[in-house]
């Protein structure tokens, strides 16, 4: 079984929708369930069989996030140091051809979310950066074409 790094807090992002999934979803699905089982007729009760869909996709989300969870390999960030970037590093970049800057950090693949600044480490600009150090220029090929960040500051967060 392959295992995925993730930190601390993706890992309990993913373990509060999981409690979501069974504690609030779960209840109420089985109740809309047992309220179309009273209409009669279940083989042209439409409320009946998109309850039924909708139990089979939440039942699919849990057994995808308890599987996730069980490869998960938690790496706590704070307590990593150094001046080379790997994951879990926070660094801030400045793009050489426009002057922007922006500061990104590196997780894993099932957290990442580039708008609030989350990037995976298998993401074009992370394998650009890993290894690198302050003052380093990262070349990275990106859809709209190849850019070059200089390294302004890799922090521990």
């Amino acid at each position: 079984m392959e295992r995925v790094p993730m930190t601390i807090e993706g890992f309990k992002t993913l373990e509060a929708e999981l409690h979501r999934l069974k504690s609030e979803e779960r209840p109420r699905i089985i109740q809309a369930i047992a309220e179309a089982r009273s209409h009669g007729d279940l083989s042209e009760n439409a409320e009946y069989h998109a309850a039924k869909e909708a139990q089979g996709m939440n039942e699919a989300k849990v057994a995808e996030l308890e599987d996730k969870l069980s490869r998960a390999e938690v790496v706590d960030t704070t307590k990593l140091s150094g001046a080379s970037i790997k994951f879990g590093a926070t660094v801030s970049l400045v793009d050489e051809d426009t002057e922007e800057k922006v500061t990104y950090k590196i997780v894993g693949d099932l957290e990442a979310d580039v708008r609030s600044g989350k990037i995976s480490i298998s993401s074009p600009i992370a394998r650009a950066l890993i290894g690198k150090s302050k003052g380093d220029t990262a070349e990275v090929t990106t859809p709209k074409g190849a850019r070059s960040y200089e390294i302004l500051k890799v922090e521990w967060k």
